[in-house]
């Protein structure tokens, strides 16, 4: 039995979510898995832990700025243990983009970041107007527009490939 760390940063909620369905995979191995969100700014001591997992969520084309503090932070903690890494993004909904060699923001986060994970997965997100504030629902829907998104103002819909979800939560178990 591990004990396994799953820090994330979550715009909306929806890497969050990702997280408790990690979580609820990696817990029917009887590992214990402990969730702590980055805005918390909690102190948490990365040593006590077996594993650690990095999850993180784009907005805008980019990782929130926290990850890569976070990760310089602790690059040599996570260098010493079992690690893993997920991005949680909406262009991953596209077949073309939705593999680690083939989603951008991968590999922005692999050219931005020193660190090198084990383990590396891409979830698509979620897109939901009702929950955005007026200026990112406007925004969004123009660049869903531009990349043939959806666009009703009403939308809400779910992209997440949770067999996928399911599987990345195996590999951490096999780390």
């Amino acid at each position: 039995m591990s004990k396994i760390i799953i820090v994330y940063s979550t715009t909306d909620g929806h890497t969050q979510k990702i997280c408790l369905r990690l979580q609820q995979i990696i817990e029917q191995q009887d590992h214990r898995v402990k969730l702590v969100s980055m805005s918390d700014n909690q102190d948490v001591d990365l040593k006590l832990f077996d594993k650690i997992v990095v999850g993180a969520s784009i907005r805008y084309g980019n990782h929130s700025p926290q990850v890569y503090a976070f990760i310089k932070r602790n690059e040599a903690i996570l260098q010493s243990r079992p690690n893993a890494f997920f991005s949680v993004n909406v262009v991953a909904r596209k077949p073309e983009k939705c593999e680690t060699t083939t989603n951008p923001y991968i590999k922005k986060f692999l050219k931005k970041s020193s660190w090198r994970p084990q383990e590396i997965a891409v979830f698509a997100g979620m897109i939901n107007y009702q929950k955005y504030n007026f200026m990112d629902r406007h925004l969004i829907r123009f660049i869903m527009l531009l990349t043939k998104g959806p666009t009703h103002a009403k939308t809400a819909v779910e992209f997440t490939d949770w067999e996928k979800v399911d599987a990345f939560g195996q590999r951490i178990c096999q780390m």
